[in-house]
């Protein structure tokens, strides 16, 4: 049986089963603007909720069977597992359904230049930025990326360029259902362990996707990431690299840094001298996530120069260690989407140069099989924090298992010198930050579940109060 494709249901209804995520969210209003009428459903009141409904779609907050009832297509997200309610009913009443990576994949169908940004940390930083660079170059490019960035208006644009650009993810293999003609692979490593066997075969399953760009495209990966290299010496295609050192392609020189982490760099791209760079977002890993975007957006054809310049103008896409706000009369509140050990370090090693009093650490754990699989690492991940507060871990798309759960963590970090403390739910979170935080200090909080409402919770306490 051929799989659905998009194409054919032109001004039909579609449902999106967990449409409030990070990327259905963005295909839902791409749909939208495409003539499609769009209904969707999502277990809770997600922040992207908001915006999906005012682009036009019908939000059920909860599954139930009869919420696909007279829908025509059914997309769902890889959280939705079979025996969900609407997906069996789709299937009882023979509604075709295709999971949210075929949908991507078809969207990008027809573009000269398909990008596809992956790697287990930076996609929508750099994706953000090359979106960015190619919307001032005058590239017009279509995009989607799992984040908001107010330069493209949201998550989604519809560009009359030749370019799609969107994140490619590896979590259950879904970026093998894109046809890229550019691959960017910012790094390899260890992530979503309950759906790969190991690191060999999440590296097996990157070269995958880079065998999927055909003889006239091209492979720019990371040039100081032993995996990366490895998997594009096989391959056929133009490869490129980047990175911090003068091996790679596209490399910074002079490198220089002010105290709060901002680097400025001479632009070394394939021999040339390019332009010096300024960067307004500040980390290490945000110069290579830089490289990466200039790297693609010389591919393309973007005019460099203005893509410097542009470079110099992105300051973050929304939860990339966002201020949030303040509390207790100048003390600092930040959010980041890290999602694992490795992105908390880096948040945290941001927010270390920042803060100027006590930094506190505010993790929300993601997923159980997370947590078990990568438990050592985050026990020292956030060892650059003068406190470390650690929520319930977030189930998401998991069950409980019952042996697992933060005071665990809170107990090993402990173990490692870390002052650490477990505050279950936002509201023990709030209090302890309330009680604790002087001007001064920063709070930055950690995850890709819900952690973010505990910052709109304080924000908004924080304006009663003010009125009061």
């Amino acid at each position: 049986m051929n799989q659905p494709h998009i194409r054919d249901y032109q001004g039909k209804r579609i449902h999106m089963i967990g449409i409030g995520g990070s990327s259905m969210s963005g295909l839902s209003q791409m749909l939208i603007s495409k003539g499609y009428e769009v209904s969707g459903s999502d277990r809770t009141e997600g922040y992207l909720i908001g915006d999906v409904r005012a682009a036009g779609a019908k939000v059920f907050i909860g599954h139930a069977a009869e919420q696909v009832h007279g829908a025509d297509l059914v997309v769902y997200t890889g959280a939705a597992a079979s025996d969900n309610p609407e997906r069996v009913e789709a299937d009882r009443l023979g509604i075709p359904s295709i999971e949210r990576s075929v949908l991507l994949g078809q969207l990008m169908e027809g573009y000269r230049q398909a990008v596809g940004v992956c790697g287990a940390h930076g996609k929508t930083s750099t994706t953000s930025m090359l979106s960015q660079m190619l919307v001032e170059c005058g590239l017009d490019p279509s995009v989607h990326i799992g984040g908001k960035l107010d330069a493209i208006g949201g998550s989604t644009r519809i560009g009359t360029g030749d370019a799609f650009l969107a994140e490619a993810c590896e979590f259950r293999r879904s970026f093998l259902e894109m046809k890229p003609t550019v691959a960017v692979v910012l790094n390899i490593d260890a992530d979503h362990l309950d759906c790969y066997r190991d690191i060999d075969e999440i590296e097996a399953t990157f070269g995958q996707f880079m065998r999927l760009v055909p003889e006239s495209g091209v492979v720019i990966g990371k040039g100081t990431d032993e995996r990366v290299l490895r998997q594009m010496q096989m391959l056929t295609c133009r490869t490129l690299t980047f990175g911090m050192t003068d091996a790679c392609d596209f490399h910074p020189a002079n490198l220089t840094e002010d105290d709060r982490g901002y680097a400025s760099f001479d632009l070394i791209g394939m021999g040339m001298s390019l332009g010096r760079v300024t960067m307004a977002v500040p980390g290490d890993f945000n110069v290579e996530n830089g490289l990466a975007a200039l790297c693609t957006a010389y591919v393309l054809g973007a005019d460099m120069a203005q893509a410097i310049a542009s470079l110099g103008r992105f300051t973050g896409a929304h939860r990339r260690f966002e201020k949030t706000g303040e509390i207790n009369g100048g003390a600092e509140l930040f959010h980041d989407y890290s999602h694992n050990p490795a992105e908390m370090r880096n948040a945290v090693s941001i927010a270390r140069k920042r803060c100027k009093g006590t930094l506190y650490a505010v993790m929300q754990p993601h997923t159980f099989s997370r947590v078990r699989t990568l438990f050592n690492d985050y026990l020292t991940c956030t060892e650059l924090a003068d406190v470390t507060v650690v929520t319930d871990i977030c189930a998401a798309r998991e069950k409980d298992p019952g042996d697992l759960n933060s005071g665990m963590l809170v107990e090993g970090m402990r173990a490692h010198g870390l002052n650490a403390v477990w505050t279950p739910s936002f509201d023990d979170t709030e209090a302890y930050l309330r009680a604790h935080m002087r001007p001064g200090d920063l709070a930055i909080t950690m995850g890709c579940g819900d952690v973010n409402m505990l910052n709109e919770q304080i924000a908004q306490h924080e304006k009663a109060s003010s009125r009061a």
